[in-house]
């Protein structure tokens, strides 16, 4: 994993820092695998606007993941290491045995030629298998966990997070998840051993407001800006401060806490996440 940092030729350009894509060996998808991609640029059916600073962008396709991981004791080997334009983790195609191919989630450290499998138990503890986490060893770098058995993988999918097995308890595990947050989920949830690639994703820089919009970002209105009708926060004579700070709905932000205390998954948190 590398980045580059781009030679001041354009303003542009001046602090650009790119991917270096070493890891990446393809730059064709698997037909089979792709989907297509249909943009709303945030409007609803009635062509109404009901998402902003939404729209343009370029187009993309879908790659089909699997985050269940669900062909039990069949190994699959990795054919290549490719490039998602809808997450920020590279991506790993799989070819089984019996010719089926799926994409899944690349760990960091996963080479071409490497064979993965996942199952119940006797899986080998090694980047890229997928098992529940009553067999994994504790203090284990694990990623893709699933919330609820079946369920597929929610948590620790973006480029470079990981979470980390602690303790077992019954039929629950607590695992520390990249958040800071300490949390029980049933041992039956399946992970996968390693942390996401791409850790140099949060090196990227931008270098221009363009760029933005080539991922479908519009430009966001500071609220302290508009007029009262639009925002709590707009209006005033001259430069005011827009008060106390909240959302366009008047909920306040910055603290306050919208967590709804009847939340059945609240029991299960040990540990809050960090501030």
């Amino acid at each position: 994993m590398s980045v580059r940092k781009l030679k001041p030729i354009t303003p542009g350009q001046r602090f650009r820092v790119v991917n270096g894509f070493d890891a990446i060996t393809t730059d064709k998808p698997e037909k089979s695998l792709l989907a297509p991609i249909k943009k709303s640029g945030g409007r609803n059916n009635q062509g109404r606007m009901t998402m902003r600073y939404k729209g343009g962008g370029h187009k993309r396709r879908y790659r089909i993941i699997d985050f269940k991981r669900n062909k039990f004791d069949v190994a699959g080997e990795v054919v290549s290491i490719e490039y998602d334009p809808n997450r920020s983790a590279f991506i790993a195609l799989l070819s089984y045995a019996d010719g089926e191919k799926r994409y899944v989630v690349a760990q960091a450290g996963l080479k071409v030629g490497d064979s993965l499998v996942s199952g119940k138990e006797n899986v080998p503890t090694e980047i890229g298998n997928s098992m529940p986490l009553s067999q994994v060893p504790f203090g284990t770098i694990i990623s893709c966990v699933e919330l609820r058995p079946g369920q597929g993988a929610v948590m620790a999918r973006s480029a470079g997070t990981f979470a980390q097995l602690m303790a077992r308890d019954g039929k629950y595990a607590t695992i520390k998840l990249p958040s800071g947050e300490t949390r029980i989920v049933l041992a039956d949830c399946l992970a996968t051993i390693g942390a996401v690639s791409n850790s140099d994703h949060q090196l990227l820089v931008s270098g221009k407001a363009g760029r933005s919009r080539w991922l479908g970002r519009r430009p966001r209105t500071r609220p302290v800006a508009m007029n009262p009708v639009d925002h709590p926060m707009g209006g005033g004579e001259g430069r005011a401060s827009g008060g106390h700070p909240r959302s366009r709905n008047g909920i306040p932000a910055k603290g306050f806490k919208t967590r709804s205390k009847k939340k059945a998954s609240n029991k299960h948190i040990v540990e809050r996440r960090k501030k």
